[in-house]
């Protein structure tokens, strides 16, 4: 699997540690392993601009997803998911697309829910990633869809972060 961190903020983030998580939510969700994903990390002036020219919304935002490939269910019979794999080939994987975290906006978020601040880029990109599989919280149904999955990946990422725990060791019980 590729993953690519990228930050152009001035903001220090633990890149290896985002790319864990990635890799982590995309094992998980069994996602192909040849496929591609690019995080970036902008500043605010930045997210706003894209905020504006993507989305039609102005001001700041957290998190953005552009999805680019179009992403295919797996062949019947098929062990593992691939679920990323592209629309125009039965072999090639896809590139899934491209996260944008905005850290200083991330970093007031985290203040306000008194949580760390590596927890909450920890959700965007979850949350960025679910949105490049499909995902959206539009209406109820999907949102708790979303969001349920979103706080299982978070939980189970953690809990295998935990002190105490080898680091190698990972539980599959559930």
């Amino acid at each position: 699997m590729s993953i690519e961190i990228a930050n152009e903020s001035e903001f220090t983030v633990d890149e290896p540690a985002l790319a864990a998580l990635a890799r982590y939510v995309l094992d998980e969700l069994r996602i192909h392993p040849l496929a591609e994903l690019s995080v970036l990390l902008v500043d605010a002036p930045t997210i706003a601009d894209l905020h504006q020219r993507w989305m039609g919304e102005e001001g700041r935002t957290d998190v953005l997803a552009f999805p680019m490939d179009e992403l295919r269910p797996p062949p019947p019979g098929s062990e593992r998911l691939d679920r990323a794999r592209s629309a125009d080939s039965d072999t090639s994987p896809a590139v899934l697309g491209d996260v944008v975290l905005c850290p200083e906006v991330a970093t007031e978020q985290a203040r306000e829910a008194h949580r760390p601040v590596e927890e909450e880029l920890e959700m965007l990109c979850t949350h960025g990633i679910l949105h490049l599989l499909g995902y959206d919280h539009a209406e109820p149904g999907e949102r708790a869809t979303m969001f349920g999955l979103q706080d299982r990946l978070l939980d189970s990422w953690r809990a295998e972060r935990a002190p105490g725990r080898d680091a190698g060791e990972r539980d599959e019980s559930g």
